[in-house]
């Protein structure tokens, strides 16, 4: 049985959630006004006003806290799509991914994630990035259901999403339509038997 802590730890409405608004905020501004290597636990819990021991003990790292900010402006901003067609759902995500990927905080974001990760602040789990990769595999899924050929998430992330990241790490020539369109059409030529 869960105790009284437990139970307001999952309160969606309690000092929780208050907690990663306030952090996520200041996190999302203080990316967007300086270099990601500038933004730190200690910068975050003087914008945020939240206590630095807080923001360790819940994120541990910076890169599971740009992950976790990543993923809640994702699924907010750019939920999996179902329009009821594999192509759909694809082009659907991928025109979202483009333009979310060529806005600044976008760039930002991708820059700031590939930084931790070279930094090796990676984890080996990474749970806000497993929940976006069941929310795709759930796309994947229903595919196949409908008896659509359907693609590995792997080759999605290799064929959609890696060229589009790669753009905006690389160069100054964001993804836009033509590319997400392309980049889906590669994938469903691979896909298909």
């Amino acid at each position: 049985m869960g105790t009284a802590h437990d139970s307001a730890r999952r309160r969606p409405g309690g000092r929780t959630a208050r907690v990663r608004s306030a952090v996520h905020k200041a996190t999302r501004e203080l990316l967007v006004e300086q270099p990601p290597e500038n933004v730190t636990f200690p910068a975050i819990a003087q914008r945020s006003g939240v206590h630095l021991t807080t923001i360790y003990r819940r994120w541990r790292t910076m890169s599971g806290l740009l992950d976790d900010v990543v993923v809640e402006m994702l699924q907010r901003a750019s939920p999996v799509p179902d329009t009821g067609s594999l192509r759909g759902d694809l082009t659907a995500y991928a025109l979202e991914a483009a333009r979310v990927l060529s806005t600044p905080a976008g760039t930002v974001y991708v820059r700031a994630g590939a930084g931790s990760i070279a930094a090796r602040e990676t984890e080996l789990s990474r749970p806000a990035l497993q929940v976006r990769g069941q929310a795709l595999q759930g796309m994947l899924d229903r595919a196949k259901e409908r008896g659509e050929p359907s693609p590995t998430l792997n080759d999605l992330l290799e064929v959609v999403l890696a060229p589009m990241y790669s753009r905006v790490l690389l160069t100054a020539d964001p993804p836009d339509e033509a590319m997400a369109r392309r980049v889906v059409d590669r994938l469903l030529k691979l896909s298909t038997p």
